[in-house]
């Protein structure tokens, strides 16, 4: 397909999903896309471009997620489990409010914390997501902070800890909740918690995607990745299954960390294990079925989720490599390392790309067919934790803070 068709087809297929683009509202942004226009950040930064710096009552590693000028994070303590919602305001950092909730605490991978689930908004609420070996609860805060409803889901089984993150889709909100062993998808009223439906999914491993949309076959799909499942389109209104490709290896240990994407009349999806092969695989949804295009299984990121501008698909793996493919046949345009790890995953304003390593050194990349480091700055303190972009900052999340960054007026 042409660069300039395909470009076009792309912006067709977000044009629904990114209804409330100037809004963050989820995990990675509209749609999951890493992704927002702004001319507000700047490539290179100096202590005066940080417009704020707001302390959190605890620590985490879940993305800030934003709605207007209200920006939402949850926080934890890991030595009680003790959570927190925690509102502040997008221009200056105030401190809006904060609601805590007494837990304790549980058996996790070293690498994860309490407060690993992002949330995700509407116009009207706050969902956040919580797991424990007995508990599993998917919440709706306003935007004042108060309960609107909280839904038990039952016990949550992995031995890495939870982390999945909520979607909101038209008035359901939907969590992929697969598990060790067996795990569901589930989509919930918006307004009252109420369940629309429950997929029961074989998991094999607990799994901390976080599903897309595909536009396309006249219909809107949600996208998923699993190791045991591959890559499954469901309907978002019923739950039915309309297609599944078993493109990964089931008969081998792996997990699906980082988050499916859509390009253009693509989707790509990741799998793998930290210490085994990973795969990236791009399939092309038809009507009941989908067929793989292609797959890369070099330096693939495994944590990381994978970002698409125009026609082209980037990279940058848990270890440091950076990569650019063309999205139509996967071919790899350029492979650098940068140095350093990445658990965050990059975004972008389009213009350029912010990698964040595991120290807080943000690699900014031009997108395109050349590779070059338009800058490396620092956030002063570590992270692993995707940041979050709005018109006018980019927001990095600590274990401690958050960090606002901006063109001064």
């Amino acid at each position: 397909m042409p660069r300039l068709l395909l470009f076009a087809s792309l912006m067709g297929l977000l044009v629904p999903a990114t209804a409330t683009a100037q809004h963050w509202n989820r995990f990675r942004g509209p749609n999951g896309t890493g992704v927002l226009a702004t001319d507000a950040i700047p490539v290179e930064w100096t202590e005066k471009d940080f417009l704020w710096k707001t302390k959190l009552p605890g620590t985490g590693h879940s993305s800030p997620v934003v709605w207007g000028e209200r920006v939402f994070v949850t926080a934890g303590e890991e030595s009680t489990g003790t959570r927190f919602v925690v509102c502040v305001r997008a221009t200056d950092g105030t401190m809006l409010w904060t609601r805590r909730f007494d837990g304790k605490p549980y058996s996790k991978h070293r690498r994860n914390s309490v407060a690993t689930s992002t949330p995700a908004a509407d116009a009207r609420h706050v969902y956040v997501a919580w797991g424990v070996p007995e508990q599993c609860v998917l919440m709706a805060l306003d935007h004042n902070g108060k309960t609107v409803w909280e839904k038990d889901l039952g016990p949550f089984k992995g031995n890495h800890g939870f982390g999945a993150s909520p979607v909101v889709v038209g008035d359901r909100v939907i969590l992929a909740n697969d598990q060790d062993g067996k795990g569901y998808v589930i989509a919930l009223k918006a307004t009252d918690g109420s369940v629309c439906w429950k997929l029961p999914r074989q998991s094999g491993n607990a799994t901390y995607s976080t599903p897309c949309l595909f536009e396309g076959n006249g219909r809107q799909e949600l996208i998923l990745t699993n190791w045991q499942h591959g890559i499954t389109s469901v309907d978002p209104e019923t739950g039915k299954v309309y297609w599944e490709i078993c493109c990964f290896e089931p008969a081998k240990k792996e997990r699906a960390i980082a988050s499916p994407v859509v390009a253009g009349d693509l989707v790509l999806g990741t799998c793998g294990f930290v210490t085994k092969q990973k795969h990236f695989v791009a399939v092309r949804p038809a009507k009941n079925d989908a067929k793989e295009v292609w797959r890369m299984e070099r330096a693939v990121s495994y944590l990381p989720s994978p970002l698409v501008i125009d026609s082209r698909v980037y990279l940058c793996s848990e270890l440091g490599v950076a990569s650019c493919l063309d999205a139509a046949t996967g071919k790899i345009i350029w492979q650098e390392r940068l140095g350093d790890d990445f658990y965050a995953s990059p975004v972008s304003t389009g213009k350029a790309i912010y990698c964040v390593s595991n120290d807080g050194d943000v690699y900014v990349l031009a997108p395109g067919d050349t590779f070059k480091v338009l800058a490396k700055n620092s956030i002063g303190e570590g992270t692993q934790s995707t940041p979050a972009l709005t018109p006018q900052a980019i927001l990095f999340r600590t274990p401690g803070r958050l960090i606002a960054i901006g063109k001064r007026k």
